[in-house]
C-alpha cells in the first residue's frame, strides 16, 4: 500500500466511524478529527492527492480532504 493509498484509507476509517451521524455531521467531524490529530505533512499530502487525478478518493475521504482545505484556508 502506498503512502497516499494510506492516508485515504484512514481518512476514509475516521469518515465511517462517524457515518451514523449523517454525511454532513461525518464530514465535519472527521475535519474535526484530522486537525487535531494529523500532523502538517500529512494534510499536505491530502490536499496533493486531491490535485492528482491519478489518485483515486472515495467519496468521503475526497468530501473530506475538501472541506479540510476550504477550513484551514489552503490554497488548491
Amino acid at each position: 500500500m502506498s503512502n497516499d493509498e494510506r492516508l485515504a484509507y484512514m481518512a476514509e476509517q475516521i469518515y465511517r466511524n462517524f457515518a451514523a451521524q449523517g454525511r454532513d455531521m461525518a464530514i465535519a467531524s472527521t475535519v474535526d478529527h484530522i486537525v487535531s490529530f494529523w500532523d502538517p505533512r500529512m494534510k499536505a499530502q491530502a490536499f496533493a492527492m486531491l490535485d492528482d487525478p491519478a489518485v483515486r478518493l472515495s467519496d468521503g475521504a475526497r468530501a473530506v480532504f475538501e472541506k479540510l482545505r476550504i477550513e484551514t484556508g489552503a490554497v488548491g
